[in-house]
């Protein structure tokens, strides 16, 4: 994995810190993506007050927001070409925006007077609306920069490990701590002391991932590693997006099965569904919460050695496919231990350990085949959860074989578009399924078991994920960038480039480099 130089006759390798740190960028944003969309609902309704459905919905109107600022992020980011890159000023304008809109929404909103409840409604949009921004701009980046990082097929799947690892800094840190410091002897469940603890921490380990990310990123950040070679920015238009999504068959099926990943764990991990699932159901939140997520976690990382040892061999399609399929399998029988919970019958509740009295063992083998299933689906889909972001490195290469235009930017945030816009329908879909069962708040873990609960929490924990999975499948069976067929884009786009780089034109070089046969026997590796 040692550096390579970025020229027409070798692959473009990275080193192995920037392999390591630029992954930490979607740790960055996904700090906020606990701190912001899994906790942003509850701070409306519980600690502003506003109405329960206005902030369910404001989740899902800003998700559709911030959908449809990135193709306009991604198409400034392709025409950005400075001295200090095209995707490095992305990161740290996002990240300051991002800490500065959350500071001022979960710190001094609640200072607002109830009596002025108007502008509560008013700050929370605006703030909602400017760190979207700020979320877009850095977001944006971690899908577009894959194509500079490295063009090595046994590098690129390695993303998909250092990535879980950047989360884990991130999203997994903040997860770890918020349950905890929601504690009764600490600040309490989700309350206005709670927010103010948690933000500046989440912008602390932010804005340090982002710092590394940065490093990490730095060097490729040069036009001789942008497409073909040209140091001339791309100016596509918005308008011409369509057309490229047209053209594009492989970033349409990647798009499907993005969006079918996210969704699956963006409803089963949502706060709600989880609290109504261990607190209201099974009746034990803290001792079931953070126990879970940790089996998950346990479960994942042999996942994650299976998905790059099967993507260097086989392909990213091939990998996805398999263990996507692993999750949809395991998610079979924990929806069948669902529907068999009894809430009067202790053997079929989940039960690990009690305190009362002295520690003691309560699991029974209905816990065991929980987290046996739970675990293994989970683990297998959270390694396959972002997966699709360094494939749409190698749709990005499809675009430049295809056009010879390098659009990173766009090709990152056209994937980012429909991922965000079906993603944000797990708060929406949460809270219109809360309400069919009676509730005016989002339930937390204080709330009680309610008729109608168990079904709500089977839909949405078990039958949406396994939908979202299905149509994942369905998609990828027609991708057409296959392992082998990766090799032959690279192995013309570097004979065009060589080709370029000695006088041809680009026009030219299109012309004269199209299959595997016309490549030169050097390029051909």
């Amino acid at each position: 994995m040692n550096q390579q130089p970025a020229s027409a006759t070798t692959l473009n390798r990275a080193k192995p810190y920037q392999l390591v740190l630029f992954p930490l960028n979607n740790g960055a944003t996904n700090v906020y993506y606990v701190l912001i969309l899994t906790y942003i609902a509850t701070f409306g309704n519980v600690v502003l007050g506003l109405g329960m459905v206005f902030a369910s919905f404001m989740v899902t109107g800003m998700r559709v927001f911030d959908a449809f600022t990135d193709p306009i992020i991604g198409a400034i980011m392709d025409r950005t070409n400075g001295k200090f890159g095209k995707f490095r000023p992305f990161m740290v304008i996002g990240s300051a925006t991002m800490a500065v809109s959350v500071i001022l929404l979960y710190v001094l909103t609640p200072y607002i007077p109830e009596r002025m409840m108007w502008l509560r409604y008013l700050a929370f949009i605006v703030l909602y609306a400017v760190w979207v921004l700020g979320y877009t701009c850095q977001t944006s980046v971690t899908r577009a920069a894959q194509a500079v990082l490295t063009d090595d097929p046994k590098q690129r799947p390695l993303f998909t490990i250092f990535n879980t690892i950047g989360s884990l800094a991130g999203m997994g840190v903040m997860q770890f701590i918020a349950p905890i410091l929601a504690r009764d002897e600490f600040f309490g469940d989700y309350n206005q002391s709670w927010f103010a603890v948690m933000t500046p921490i989440g912008i602390v380990v932010s804005v340090v991932l982002t710092i590394l990310a940065v490093i990490g990123i730095w060097e490729k950040d040069n036009a001789k590693y942008f497409g073909l070679g040209s140091s001339e920015p791309q100016k596509v238009k918005i308008s011409e997006y369509a057309a490229i999504i047209k053209a594009n068959k492989p970033l349409q099926r990647l798009m499907i099965a993005g969006g079918g990943c996210k969704l699956a764990l963006s409803i089963a991990t949502n706060l709600t569904v989880l609290a109504m699932l261990y607190s209201c159901m099974m009746g034990n939140y803290d001792v079931l919460y953070l126990p879970m997520m940790i089996v998950g976690y346990v479960f994942a990382v042999p996942f994650f050695g299976l998905t790059v040892r099967t993507s260097q061999k086989h392909g990213q399609r091939t990998s996805l496919m398999r263990y996507v399929a692993v999750a949809l399998c395991c998610y079979v029988v924990v929806l069948a231990l669902l529907l068999l919970w009894n809430p009067s019958d202790a053997a079929f509740q989940l039960s690990l350990y009690s305190n009362e009295g002295g520690f003691h063992l309560t699991i029974n083998l209905y816990t065991i085949l929980f987290i046996l299933f739970f675990g293994v689906g989970y683990g297998a889909y959270y390694a396959t959860a972002d997966m699709p972001i360094p494939m749409v490195a190698d749709c990005s290469d499809y675009e430049t074989y295809r056009t010879g235009s390098f659009v990173p930017g766009i090709m990152g945030t056209l994937f980012s578009l429909v991922d965000k816009l079906v993603s944000s329908l797990s708060a929406t879909v949460v809270g219109i399924a809360v309400s069919f069962i009676g509730l005016d708040t989002l339930p937390t873990k204080s709330t009680p078991y309610v008729e109608g609960m168990n079904v709500v929490v089977t839909v949405l924990f078990c039958v949406v994920p396994m939908i979202a999975w299905i149509a994942t499948l369905i998609a990828m069976k027609g991708y057409t960038l296959t392992g082998e067929r990766m090799k032959e884009i690279r192995a013309v786009n570097t004979a065009r480039k060589d080709a370029i780089s000695k006088g041809m034109s680009t026009e030219e070089a299109m012309r004269t480099y199209v299959t595997i046969d016309q490549v030169p026997p050097q390029f051909r590796t």
